[in-house]
């Protein structure tokens, strides 16, 4: 089964501009590995593998951010319940073991940012906060244990 990648039209841009400059970086990547062929001997020559292992690299981060385009499916923000937590909401939280308040915004393929508070939506914490409402305890499965969340409050920042 092919899951979708949520996502919004910023993240999907944001995606497909990566994917054009990781192109033109393939580009100059092939002209260095010429250049690196024509200086001779193949086997020693380390800017011929080196140029070589960065070309697998830029082709792979391109197949990724295509397959992510291929599968996306862009969210209408205006569409979605407000009384919940969904995809591009910012949600506060109280860590119920500790005590602590946290926010995080619950964002698709290209957007996340864990230092910033954007967690993707398919992660499972953010699985573990969808469709939770104001009041409710959200239990999320840890390799530390199970983490117990109460949402305290749900916003639509723009």
């Amino acid at each position: 089964m092919i899951e979708s990648v949520p996502m919004t039209r910023a993240g999907y841009n944001k995606i497909k501009a990566e994917i054009e400059r990781l192109e033109v970086e393939m580009a100059a990547c092939t002209d260095r590995i010429a250049e690196a062929r024509a200086e001779g001997d193949l086997k020693e020559n380390a800017e011929y593998h080196a140029q070589r292992e960065n070309q697998g690299m830029i082709a792979a981060k391109i197949s990724q951010h295509k397959d992510k385009i291929a599968r996306a499916t862009i969210i209408d923000m205006a569409t979605l319940p407000k009384d919940e937590v969904v995809f591009g909401c910012t949600v506060t939280v109280e860590d119920v073991a500790y005590g602590d308040e946290e926010q995080f915004t619950l964002v698709g393929a290209g957007e996340d940012d864990v230092n910033a508070g954007k967690v993707l939506v398919t992660s499972p914490f953010g699985q573990g906060l969808i469709g939770k409402k104001v009041g409710e305890t959200a239990e999320i499965d840890a390799p530390a244990g199970k983490l117990k969340f109460k949402i305290l409050k749900i916003e639509f920042l723009d």
